[in-house]
């Protein structure tokens, strides 16, 4: 008869560990995600680019050179593109993006004989918004084109 207490405490500790655990260690959902912010730039003749870069939640920078120049007096002049900001985390569908996207246009500063000298003026958008993780947001539209972003959260 002794026996049968100590039988039925050890197919109750069986029955116990072959469940889920009493005590299980608590899920991490601070834990660092990937996002990946998809910028489309659409231009009023419907040439497109985009700009993509990866981050985790906190600020982002990218300065980069275009593919495409501006010529002055038969010289390709650079442009460049600039995207940075903030992306603040919600919850796991959104999160705010706070940003600046903006790029460089040389213009023509002064003439002496055929030699130009020029300037890079800088010309952007800054703006804060929400973003749905996985929808497309249009955030600016003009005569010149328009522009939109799209956040995605990596599964890691």
């Amino acid at each position: 008869m002794k026996a049968l207490p100590f039988t039925a405490i050890g197919m109750l500790f069986i029955f116990l560990s072959q469940s889920a655990p009493l005590f299980a260690a608590p899920v991490d959902t601070n834990a660092p995600v990937n996002y990946v912010i998809k910028v489309l730039m659409k231009d009023a003749k419907g040439n497109e680019n985009s700009l993509q870069v990866m981050t985790i939640n906190g600020s982002f920078e990218l300065d980069t050179i275009q593919k495409s120049s501006v010529k002055i007096n038969n010289a390709d002049i650079p442009t460049t593109l600039k995207l940075d900001g903030t992306l603040t985390t919600i919850n796991e569908q959104k999160g705010v993006l706070k940003f600046y996207l903006g790029h460089t246009v040389p213009y023509i500063t002064g003439s002496l004989g055929t030699a130009s000298s020029y300037s890079q003026l800088s010309v952007g958008l800054t703006s804060s918004f929400v973003v749905t993780y996985g929808k497309p947001l249009l955030v600016q539209l003009d005569d010149s084109g328009e522009v939109s972003v799209l956040v995605t959260r990596e599964k890691n």
